[in-house]
């Protein structure tokens, strides 16, 4: 907190100094006069011939000068305004004051993982970006995050220790180390929570019997460590069921410490993951009292316990990553057996659309791309990468072929089984599919399958490579995004952002980000169904291959309408901060 604070003063210090420094050089120069003084004896007194002779060809140029200068009084005159040009120039970072409220606040993020530290999903996106996106709006932001034996050598090496204390932890009071690595990069302040027989496995997560106890402690020493480091901040912001215990924490066990006075935010990334185990078990290394395992915090099914149950209950603030999820969530379908909980806390439950890293999907920068482009040149230059994209994987070369992209986890929650069901109608002679992804061994299976019936239309990668992701992104015509169920989405904003146009069903945040295209006005940037069906599905992908072929005009207005689509981090950011002022006005 004080080196943010001190941050802010430099910055502003230009604007004073520029005022304060010519008063004491004023003053200096008085008692110089004598001994480097010949400009401003001449200015003041012209008269004075003594030091002129001292120093005869530079008295001479400044006496030369001197009526120049007189002549060119009214000159001076736009000579100030000039000078006055100067004033706007850090009057020009005060438009940013009103958006950026004061005072400055400070934000701790909890959560399990982190680009690029470890990441195995879309949180590690969301805790990379979004406290990077926040220190742009007038935000202090320290990340919090476990120090898994994963995370690679060279961040390792490049951290400091910052301190260490016991803290009690299981319900029979053993105590357990806890050691503080600070690592600070981008202006954002990274403090890794060290205890090796917690975070010594090779992955982040491995299975509920290690993952429990792992993430019991985590939250708890995640508040300890605050308090230990003394850094208080506004707002604790956690991320699902990981961090859910930090509200719990907080509440039963922090109170009268610093850390008391933060207000709680807990964001549902996917609420199918719950952090669901056995009471005796929770109870025992959370030690909380006994009053708080019943069904309106931590009970569930009368035997088990629910730490994001209980989060929700005792934060402050709720958020998801859509407007359409946070409505979803609250009914049985979607509701995840949480529906009615939710439904009770509704009046501090928020939606907020994720966003991407435009640095790192830079169509015009990007180096893993074989021919670069822009908005400007995407119609003729799109066409050279997906010339190339079919050359490397070995499908026909053409550039008239319409090429759907599938970059995603083979699971059924991606709507998977709708892709199965209609890939055979799909490939009328015209349509090649790019797939990349892994996951459940029936959906890689069956992408082999049609990887060897459609040789030359159908190329299946199993695996993750994310140069091959970065070329599918710029060279497919169209993305496809089916998903059952979809909290955000990132893969349909990257799309538009590299000007493919994403073919997704109307949920979550796909139907917040992905407008219906309309024949009629020619506004839209995508094509949606609703209901969950095979059928619904395929007349998508026909609607666009139908602009695709007969109107490609139109189709190439979609794709630099979608380039031009603002789907960075800042307008997430903004409505976050605005969350937190609501907070702590």
């Amino acid at each position: 907190m004080p080196t943010k604070k001190t941050a802010d003063t430099k910055e502003t210090a230009p604007l004073t100094p520029e005022v304060n420094e010519a008063d004491p050089k004023a003053a200096e120069k008085k008692p110089a006069e004598k001994k480097t003084a010949a400009k401003k004896s001449a200015e003041k007194k012209p008269a004075a011939k003594k030091p002129a002779a001292k120093k005869t060809a530079p008295k001479k140029e400044q006496a030369a000068e001197l009526p120049a200068q007189q002549a060119e009084q009214p000159a001076e005159a736009p000579a100030e305004p000039a000078r006055v040009e100067e004033a706007p120039a850090p009057v020009a970072e005060v438009p940013a004051a009103p958006t950026m409220p004061e005072p400055r606040r400070s934000v701790a993020f909890i959560g399990s993982e982190c680009y690029p530290f470890v990441k195995t999903g879309g949180l590690g996106d969301v805790m990379y970006a979004l406290p990077k996106a926040l220190i742009a709006q007038n935000c202090d932001v320290k990340v919090i995050l476990p120090r898994y034996k994963c995370i690679p050598q060279k961040y390792q090496d490049k951290m400091v220790f910052r301190g260490d204390f016991s803290m009690d932890l299981t319900a029979d009071g053993r105590r357990y180390y806890v050691g503080i690595m600070e690592y600070v990069w981008d202006g954002v302040v990274y403090d890794f929570i060290d205890n090796e027989e917690f975070f010594s496995w090779g992955n982040p997560y491995t299975n509920l019997v290690d993952d429990i106890p792992k993430f019991c402690y985590f939250a708890k020493a995640a508040l300890a460590a605050l308090n230990y480091m003394n850094w208080v901040p506004d707002i604790i912001h956690c991320h699902d069921w990981q961090a859910a215990l930090v509200p719990v924490f907080q509440q039963a066990m922090f109170q009268g410490t610093p850390v008391a006075s933060a207000k709680t935010v807990l964001t549902i990334h996917n609420l199918r993951f719950q952090g669901i185990y056995n009471t005796q078990t929770i109870k025992y290394w959370t030690n909380l009292p006994d009053a708080l395992f019943d069904y309106a915090v931590l009970k569930q099914n009368w035997v088990d316990a629910n730490m994001l149950k209980a989060g929700l209950s005792y934060a402050s603030m709720i958020t998801t990553v859509s407007h359409t999820y946070a409505a979803e969530i609250q009914t049985p379908f979607y509701g995840e057996g949480l529906d009615a909980h939710l439904r009770y806390h509704s009046g501090k439950l928020r939606g907020i659309v994720n966003g991407i890293d435009c640095e790192q999907w830079d169509t015009m920068t990007d180096p893993l791309l074989p021919v670069n482009y822009g908005i400007t040149d995407v119609v003729e230059k799109k066409k050279a990468d997906k010339l190339a994209l079919q050359a490397a994987l070995g499908l026909e070369q053409d550039e008239n072929k319409f090429v759907i992209g599938l970059i995603s986890r083979l699971t059924n929650q991606k709507g998977l089984d709708l892709i199965n069901a209609i890939m055979p109608a799909l490939m009328d002679g015209n349509t090649q599919v790019v797939v990349l992804g892994t996951g459940d061994k029936e959906y890689e299976d069956a992408f082999r399958y049609y990887e060897n019936a459609y040789k030359g239309s159908v190329c299946s990668n199993i695996m993750y490579d994310e140069g091959r992701a970065h070329q599918i992104y710029a060279a497919a015509d169209a993305l496809l995004v089916p998903s059952l169920f979809e909290p955000c989405g990132l893969t349909q904003l990257i799309a538009m952002r590299c000007g493919t146009v994403p073919i997704v069903r109307e949920t979550g945040g796909l139907k917040d980000t992905v407008q219906p295209y309309n024949e009629f006005t020619n506004e839209g940037n995508g094509f949606t169904f609703d209901r969950y069906e095979a059928g619904l599905l395929l007349d998508a992908c026909n609607r666009a291959k139908t602009v695709y072929f007969t109107a490609r005009d139109r189709w190439d207005q979609m794709v630099v309408r979608d380039m031009a689509k603002d789907v960075s981090w800042e307008n997430s950011a903004k409505q976050y901060r605005d969350l937190y002022l609501e907070l702590k006005p």
